[in-house]
């Protein structure tokens, strides 16, 4: 195979039209491994297969790409850098975005090794090409120069060589081609600040974090409702959070919520909004931020009540996302009436919503409902239980009705409703009282799906995982569930047929 590689790239070396000797070369190279590969590698033909990226055949750039994607994988990472400098130049400056991600991809790979990173540094033409394709119109590409320059960054040399050399010019002059660039220019500072403390100190000194902060309060409300999604990813981390309020943004947010209401546009950038403190809530703690913040629940619970198709979808995850925790539930459970009437109103969604709704109240009820063995006390399951019988009256009913319609997402958030259900004793008490429940559980033609398998042998598992089982189902039943278990979530009852043909 090494000889073939050698003949094939001698022959494209002397043809005018070697499409169909690449096309060989490529079927070779990607069949021999790395170690042979390495053996028929030299540098002239190397620069000869670049070449042929220089054509307006896509065709040719095509395969031309995929060859070459594989023998630069032998060269070391800076190796690469010396060998090929010119030719990386090309490649990012290249008007095909294949050739562009082609060589993005490379210097990826050169800039995760410090030889490769003091190789590389030594041409800042590079990183000024990978820079520049930030603002590239194919997201593809811009997507691979923003991991190229994220990797860079993940050591203090690259953060010197981005943020204290002439690159930070060019970073900042790419910000002007357009918002679209500006943001994936954020993109890239949000996530080089959330690595460390010394990170986002280098973004922080470079104006970058706090131009972005002002972007929240700006004319334009898409500018705005993006800046919030970048605030929030930058919220993740503790560092990140920690700098936040220290520049009083947790306040300025809530602040916003709370001039929502008289804003005609706020619907665009509201659930962002939301999303913050729910997202905050998560990493930090429920009863804190809901108490530091009012606003934030008050406006869940008018968003869940609310008739905007745009609103009532975030206010159901956030209220899944609060009440998935033993603190969350208490905080929620504070709330009195409002969250009853809530529950009613999810109730309703799951009834008669949009599949979608639908979908997404039957998520968040499982995740209100649930309780952890090792989290059952008897105020909380006498809490879970209230809150099941307050989002409908005759909840095992209303599940199996939702369960045998016609969509499999539905089927599936039923059955998980079902199995949060299923580790509480008030739980298999509703089941056990429910007829046919028991026959439905284990009958496997029910539901064929790979989606509703899993989901159906999860609630058995809890089931069978659960010390009340036996005594709440029966001996009997509990053993046909451990048997359900035992056979697995794929398990098909084989059926013996019986032909007559022939049979006089």
């Amino acid at each position: 195979m090494a000889a073939a590689i050698e003949s094939l790239l001698r022959e494209i070396a002397g043809s005018e039209e070697p499409i169909e000797q690449l096309k060989a070369l490529r079927t070779a190279v990607w069949a021999l491994p790395m170690s042979n590969l390495r053996e028929t590698f030299s540098a002239p033909h190397l620069g000869r297969l670049f070449s042929l990226l220089n054509t307006n055949d896509k065709e040719q750039v095509e395969v031309c790409v995929e060859v070459l994607d594989r023998f630069l994988q032998v060269l070391g990472p800076a190796e690469l850098v010396r060998d090929c400098r010119s030719e990386l130049r090309n490649g990012l400056i290249h008007p095909d975005g294949s050739v562009k991600v082609l060589a993005l991809a490379q210097i990826g790979r050169v800039v995760g090794h410090a030889e490769g990173v003091a190789e590389l540094l030594t041409c800042d033409e590079i990183l000024r090409d990978v820079i520049h394709c930030m603002g590239a119109e194919r997201i593809g590409v811009a997507k691979e120069a923003i991991a190229a320059l994220r990797k860079l960054s993940t050591t203090a040399t690259g953060l010197d060589a981005l943020f204290r050399s002439s690159l930070l010019k060019e970073l900042k002059d790419a910000m002007a081609i357009s918002d679209v660039v500006r943001y994936r220019v954020y993109e890239l500072v949000v996530e080089i600040s959330s690595m460390s403390p010394v990170s986002l100190g280098y973004c922080a000194n470079c104006s970058f974090v706090s131009q972005l902060l002002e972007e929240l309060t700006g004319d334009d409300i898409l500018v705005r409702a993006t800046a919030i999604e970048m605030v929030t990813s930058l919220a993740q981390s503790q560092h990140g959070r920690q700098y936040l309020a220290q520049q009083g943004i947790m306040d300025k947010i809530s602040n916003m919520i709370i001039s929502a209401e008289s804003d005609p546009f706020s619907s665009f950038y509201l659930p962002g909004l939301v999303k913050f403190f729910g997202n905050l809530a998560i990493v930090q703690s429920p009863q804190q931020v809901c108490e530091s913040y009012p606003a934030f629940l008050s406006m869940v619970f008018a968003m869940a009540m609310s008739s905007d198709p745009t609103q009532i979808p975030v206010s159901l995850d956030t209220l899944g996302v609060l009440g998935s925790t033993v603190e969350g539930k208490q905080v929620l459970h504070k709330t009195g009436e409002k969250i009853q009437s809530v529950l009613k109103r999810m109730s309703q969604l799951a009834r008669d919503g949009a599949i979608e709704l639908r979908v997404r109240s039957l998520e968040a009820i499982a995740q209100l409902l649930s309780l952890p063995v090792e989290q059952q006390t008897e105020d909380l399951l006498l809490l879970t239980e209230s809150w099941c019988h307050c989002w409908s009256s005759r909840p095992m009913e209303m599940l199996s009705n939702i369960s045998t319609q016609p969509f499999p997402e539905l089927h599936c958030s039923a059955l998980r409703v079902f199995t949060a259900l299923a580790s509480q004793m008030w739980g298999q008490r509703l089941m056990t009282a429910t007829p046919g429940f028991m026959e439905w559980l284990v009958d496997r033609s029910v539901r064929t799906g790979k989606e509703a398998k899993e989901c159906k042998f999860e609630l058995v598992g809890a089931l069978v995982s659960s010390a009340s089982t036996q005594q709440v189902f029966g001996g009997p039943a509990y053993l046909r569930l451990k048997t359900y278990q035992k056979e697995g979530p794929y398990y098909v009852n084989a059926v013996a047929s019986v032909t007559t043909e022939g049979v006089d």
